[in-house]
C-alpha cells in the first residue's frame, strides 16, 4: 500500500514538474491603447488581437485609456507595465524627451517598409527611432443634423452658440480644448505665449454655461442617443457613431482644426520587448491594418492597405480629406514644461470656474441660516422667562 501510494505521489510530481517549464513558458504582452481603437470581431469584423495570439503564441492583456494625459499619468507615475502603448504625436515627443521610451529594433519588424513615407522622420520621432504609425485622422465638430444646421456646424463657435445650450459636449483634456479656442482665436495650436493661453482660457470659460459636459468616450453614448447634438471629436470615431445614428453630421471647421498621428510605442520597463515588436509588426501588415482600419474608421499610414480596403473608406473625404481641407490643419508639438504647467492651470481654473461662487453662496446661506435660528430661538428664550415671571408674579 505505502509502495503504491509512493509511486501514485511521484507520478504527481513528474506530471508537475513537466507542466511548469511549459506554464512558464507562456508568453504574454501589455498593450495600452485609446479606447474603441482597435478591430474586436464584432459585426464580422477581425478580431486583430485574437488573430495575432493565434498566429504567434503570445497572450495579449489589452487594457484601454482616453487621453494622453492620462495615459501619460499612469506611465510617469509607474505601479503598472505594459509593453506596446499608443500615444498621440505630441505626447510622443514628451516621451522622448523624458527618456519614457525604448528604441525599436526594426530588424523585429520587417512591416515598417512599407509605412508611406509622409509618416516617416515626423517632427516628434526625427530618426523614426521609437514609434511606428498606428493611425492618421483629423478633429472635426459632430452634430445632429435634427437640431443643428449645417451653416452653424462649419464653425468651432457653434460650441458656444446659445441654441445649443444644454446639448453641448467638450473635450475634457487641456490640450485639445485649448487647440480649439486657438483655432477661433487664430493662434497656433502650439503656441506657448501665456498671454494667448489666457484669452483661450477665458474663452473656454464664456463656454461653460452652455455645456452639458465635458467629455471623452462618454460621447459615443450621448451622441447616439441624441443626448447630446454637437460636440468636437475624431473623425475616425464619427464613422462609428453614424452607423448607430445616422442623423449625424461631421465638419472640419473653417478656422483650422488639428491633425494627429497616432504611433506604436514601446515604455521603459516592458516586460516583453520582442513580443511587442512582434505585436507591432502584426499590425503593420497591409492586409491586417486594412481590416482593422476599415472596423474602426481611422486612416492608414500605409497605402497597401487600401487595395483591401472597401472603395467607399477610402474615398470617404471624412477619413481621407481633400488637400485644400488639410492645408487648415495642423499638428500637435510637445510643449515646453512651463508652457503645459500654465495650460493645465488654466484648464482646472476653466473647469472649476464658478465652483467658489456655489461655496461661498452656500456658506452666506448657512450663516444667513444660523443668525435666523439663534434670533428665534433668543426670542423663545426671552419670551420663556417672561412666562415664568408672569407664572411667579400671579403665585404672589
Amino acid at each position: 500500500m505505502k509502495k503504491r501510494l509512493f509511486s501514485l505521489l511521484l507520478a504527481l510530481v513528474l506530471m508537475i514538474s513537466l507542466a511548469l517549464p511549459a506554464f512558464a513558458a507562456r508568453e504574454e504582452i501589455t498593450v495600452y491603447n485609446w479606447g474603441q481603437y482597435i478591430s474586436d470581431g464584432t459585426d464580422g469584423s477581425l478580431d486583430v488581437i485574437a488573430a495575432f495570439e493565434e498566429e504567434t503564441g503570445i497572450h495579449v492583456n489589452y487594457i484601454t485609456f482616453d487621453s494622453n494625459e492620462s495615459m501619460y499619468t499612469k506611465l510617469k507615475t509607474g505601479g503598472a507595465s505594459y509593453d506596446v502603448i499608443i500615444p498621440s504625436d505630441y505626447m510622443i515627443g514628451k516621451l522622448i524627451e523624458e527618456d519614457m521610451l525604448e528604441p525599436l529594433d526594426f530588424s523585429n519588424i520587417p512591416n515598417y517598409a512599407g509605412i508611406d513615407e509622409a509618416f516617416r522622420n515626423q517632427a516628434y520621432d526625427p530618426e523614426n527611432a521609437y514609434s511606428v504609425p498606428y493611425t492618421w485622422g483629423t478633429v472635426g465638430l459632430i452634430y445632429n443634423r435634427q437640431y443643428v444646421s449645417d451653416e452653424d456646424a462649419q464653425s468651432w463657435s457653434c460650441l458656444w452658440n446659445s441654441k445649443y445650450a444644454g446639448k453641448i459636449l467638450m473635450f475634457d483634456n487641456p490640450r485639445d480644448a485649448f487647440a480649439i479656442a486657438e483655432s477661433i482665436l487664430g493662434y497656433s495650436l502650439n503656441t506657448t505665449d501665456e498671454n494667448e493661453l489666457r484669452q483661450c482660457a477665458d474663452l473656454l470659460a464664456q463656454q461653460k454655461p452652455v455645456l452639458q459636459a465635458y467629455v471623452m468616450d462618454q460621447i459615443f453614448d450621448k451622441m447616439q442617443r441624441g443626448e447630446a447634438w454637437v460636440a468636437p471629436y475624431y473623425a475616425g470615431d464619427y464613422l462609428t457613431m453614424v452607423e448607430e445614428n445616422p442623423d449625424l453630421g461631421f465638419s472640419h471647421p473653417k478656422e483650422g482644426f488639428n491633425i494627429f498621428i497616432d504611433a506604436m510605442c514601446i515604455p521603459k520597463g516592458c516586460q516583453n520587448k520582442a513580443g511587442a515588436e512582434a505585436f507591432i509588426n502584426f499590425l503593420c501588415r497591409p492586409d491586417i491594418s486594412a481590416a482593422n482600419l476599415d472596423y474602426i474608421g481611422y486612416s492608414t499610414p500605409i497605402s497597401a492597405a487600401k487595395e483591401y480596403m472597401d472603395e467607399e473608406v477610402i474615398t470617404n473625404p471624412v477619413s481621407y480629406p481633400d488637400d485644400e481641407t488639410l492645408a487648415r490643419s495642423e499638428s500637435f508639438s510637445a510643449l515646453p514644461i512651463d508652457a503645459t504647467q500654465t495650460m493645465n492651470d488654466l484648464w482646472l481654473s476653466v473647469k472649476t470656474a464658478g465652483a467658489n461662487t456655489t461655496l461661498y453662496l452656500i456658506a452666506t446661506l448657512a450663516a444667513v441660516a444660523l443668525v435666523i435660528v439663534f434670533f428665534i430661538l433668543k426670542n423663545a428664550c426671552r419670551r420663556r422667562k417672561i412666562a415664568r415671571r408672569c407664572r411667579k408674579w400671579k403665585s404672589t
